[in-house]
């Protein structure tokens, strides 16, 4: 018979995908950042206190595609970038809501008001003939 074949020793970088699936390396929803970008958060962002675990302590974040930079000046050059004007034009969108996201599904929470205003309509037919 032959000899046993050995096993090949092929890396499957499996690794990598998992470390990027991991919830701590998960970047902000667009839902999210369209709180973030509401004025009032927005200020709070701005002028938040350093912070010694951040980059640039803090100071130099883009609020659209939620990243720390270590200097203005790489700030800058961020915001001339195609993944920046990308995600500008991605948050241009209305996000959804829970209610919209129900209607679609058809679980609304209308209480019959197309019935009751069917009926209503019916009745100011009936009074005004």
């Amino acid at each position: 018979m032959g000899k046993c074949q050995r096993k090949k020793r092929n890396h499957h970088s499996i690794r990598d995908i998992s470390r990027a699936a991991r919830t701590r390396a998960r970047t902000k929803d667009l839902d999210q950042i369209h709180e973030d970008l509401k004025p009032e958060n927005a200020e709070k962002i701005k002028n938040a206190l350093p912070d010694p675990d951040l980059p640039g302590m803090g100071q130099n974040y883009c609020i659209p595609c939620a990243r720390h930079f270590t200097t203005s000046f790489a700030l800058e050059n961020h915001l001339k970038t195609k993944i920046h004007k990308r995600r500008l034009k991605a948050l241009k969108e209305k996000p959804y809501t829970q209610k919209e996201a129900e209607a679609a599904v058809g679980l609304t929470t209308d209480n019959d008001a197309k019935r009751i205003a069917s009926i209503m309509n019916a009745k100011k037919d009936e009074m005004q003939q």
